[in-house]
């Protein structure tokens, strides 16, 4: 009898599993030492079997960075969603950036902490298209963040998106360096109770952000209290 042909459904399900088992593997040997005859064998399938999901360990690898920002944007999406004050929009994506750190660390450690090839490494190569789609993908949430940030601005200003910029990548290199060190326990040496302090890393950046809208004209002054967004 013919071997019966799988569902789109079903294709994507054993992707997913694949996916899943691909990032836990992936982050307990490194990217260098990762390999899918490795992962055929921690899956309990043939080589061959992998290799007609996903082509090569690079694609794979693709495949899971797509996921992760993917996964990233929708909660970010959520928590844009979730308030009509700018400013308090602003801090729900951040702590819905800084529970994906913490919760999702194998996912983030490939995104942003470790040294891995990046979409200008495969300019040129058979996988330039799959590349890009995953540059696409990680965008969607830096320019979720650059909208939230503009929308900060009071009606009679506008923050111009080389200035929005400058804020992302300020605020972002705060939250990365809190994540990047719990997650890589350094922390563990610099303070007792990392977690604890989670929220306070949070206010401390939104307040700096908001008085610096405020010294730049973008925003009234007077609209913020302790930590709290009025």
């Amino acid at each position: 009898m013919p071997k019966v042909q799988r569902t789109t459904d079903e294709i994507n399900a054993v992707k997913a599993q694949i996916l899943k088992q691909a990032v836990d593997l992936m982050n307990r040997v490194g990217y260098q030492d990762f390999s899918m005859r490795g992962l055929a064998r921690v899956i309990k399938v043939t080589p061959p079997t992998l290799y007609s999901y996903f082509h090569s360990k690079d694609e794979l690898y693709l495949c899971i960075l797509t996921e992760g920002f993917d996964r990233l944007y929708n909660i970010c999406r959520a928590a844009y969603q979730s308030f009509d004050d700018p400013i308090e929009r602003i801090r729900a994506m951040v702590k819905a950036y800084l529970d994906f750190g913490l919760k999702c660390a194998n996912f983030y450690n490939l995104m942003f902490t470790w040294h891995v090839p990046k979409y200008k490494d495969y300019l040129g190569t058979p996988l330039e298209q799959v590349a890009e789609f995953e540059l696409v993908t990680s965008l969607r949430v830096t320019n979720l963040f650059l909208q939230a940030i503009k929308e900060c601005a009071d009606d009679h200003t506008a923050i111009i998106d080389e200035d929005a910029r400058f804020y992302l990548v300020h605020f972002w290199s705060a939250l990365h360096g809190y994540i990047a060190g719990y997650n890589n326990t350094l922390l563990d040496y610099m303070h007792e109770s990392p977690i604890s302090i989670k929220e306070r890393t949070l206010n401390l950046g939104l307040d700096t952000f908001v008085r610096e809208l405020e010294t730049r004209g973008f925003r009234k002054p007077g609209r913020m209290k302790a930590g709290i967004m009025k």
